[in-house]
């Protein structure tokens, strides 16, 4: 198993770092992808150790639309930032998290979109892949990758928890859709739904832990030893054993984030 999309550089992890990484190769998770805010020395510091706790993990950089404010208009400023991380970060196999939240608007929706365009014309120049937040946003968020990914754009739309008519846009693009602890969750029967519709080849498995704990963990900070259980509730959703959707899942990890 591998967890897709998780934040263990937050300052959540920093006391028991070692345990997680003990329970996560203890339930059988090979690796993980390991989500960087650009100019995090935190992040960046907790990340090189980890990197020693887990030579498996792989990591993405990138200005979250929450801290696009940070940059104004000046979107020259966030693109170096990411660019210079992703340079000093060997093990940096995407950029991301980024995207447009139109729900907290902790950033105004201008400058989201700024932000993000530069963000996803570094990546094309870049050859990586995006990792990609949207809430309350699709249309922006596709009319962003469509006119910037130029047709040759990889990524994934990260913690899904949007509509059928987003995940079919996604499918469309060439983009990977990943599920976390929501499908779990008694009320999402919806998007049960819309994760039965993604095909196999294009489902990838996350925690975003410390966020989101999934059934029978809810209400306990996440980790990602837990991602078995979104691949056993994948795997019941598309009537396969849970070895299968484990085999699909990783596989398409290793497709889209090379080694």
């Amino acid at each position: 198993m591998i967890d897709a999309h998780c934040h263990l550089a937050d300052e959540t992890f920093s006391d028991d770092l070692e345990g997680v990484v003990a329970r996560a190769t203890s339930a059988g998770v090979e690796a993980a992808l390991v989500i960087l805010e650009a100019g995090n020395g935190q992040e960046a510091k907790q990340a090189t150790r980890l990197e020693s706790l887990w030579p498996a993990v792989r990591f993405t950089v990138g200005v979250h639309p929450h801290a696009a404010h940070e940059y104004g208009t000046n979107a020259q400023r966030a693109v170096d930032a990411v660019r210079d991380q992703i340079r000093r970060t060997p093990l940096a196999r995407a950029v991301g998290e980024i995207g447009l939240d139109y729900h907290y608007d902790y950033s105004p929706r201008d400058v989201q979109l700024v932000v993000f365009r530069a963000q996803v014309r570094l990546a094309r120049e870049l050859g990586l892949p995006v990792v990609i937040h949207t809430r309350e946003a699709d249309q922006d968020t596709l009319d962003v990758l469509r006119d910037e990914g130029k047709g040759d754009l990889r990524g994934v739309f990260h913690c899904f928890s949007g509509t059928t008519d987003l995940a079919r846009a996604g499918v469309d693009l060439g983009f990977y859709i990943s599920f976390a602890g929501i499908v779990t969750f008694n009320g999402a029967e919806n998007l049960r739904d819309t994760a039965r519709l993604v095909p196999m080849e294009r489902l990838l498995a996350e925690t975003d832990s410390p966020f989101l704990a999934p059934v029978p963990h809810r209400g306990k900070r996440n980790e990602p030893a837990f991602v078995s259980h979104v691949v056993a509730a994948l795997a019941q959703l598309h009537d396969v054993e849970g070895e299968e959707m484990d085999q699909y899942t990783t596989a398409n990890f290793h497709r889209l984030f090379r080694p």
